[in-house]
């Protein structure tokens, strides 16, 4: 599909990528006009598999504050014929997860300084 113009050329594409194998998104929004198009997935094996499906270049990661829990949200992003289609994962983290975002390579580690 190279043409996102309108709203079923959108659900197209998503059903393409089902009939290929890939789960159904949990969450799809196009907005008014198609020129985004955002689905959420449930897991990271979801979010690798539709954003390579569809391409995208672009990878985003935050960490925020939920109210007391640690969430990460990971976020990948393409442009097809002006329709901006974004695939996100937004997943709850504990601080054992950040703990290992600061450590380079863990296995690099000498024994000594663990």
């Amino acid at each position: 599909m190279t043409e996102l113009a309108t709203r079923a050329q959108a659900f197209g594409l998503i059903a393409e990528g089902v009939a290929a194998g890939l789960s159904a998104p949990w969450r799809l929004y196009v907005a008014r006009g198609c020129r985004y198009l955002s689905l959420s997935v449930g897991d990271r094996t979801e979010w690798d598999t539709w954003r390579t499906h569809l391409g995208c270049p672009e990878l985003s990661v935050r960490v925020y504050d939920a109210g007391g829990e640690i969430r990460r949200s990971s976020v990948a992003e393409v442009v097809l014929d002006g329709c901006r289609i974004t695939v996100e994962l937004v997943e709850e983290v504990s601080t054992d997860d950040l703990d290992r975002l600061l450590v380079v390579d863990p296995t690099s580690v000498e024994p000594e300084e663990r």
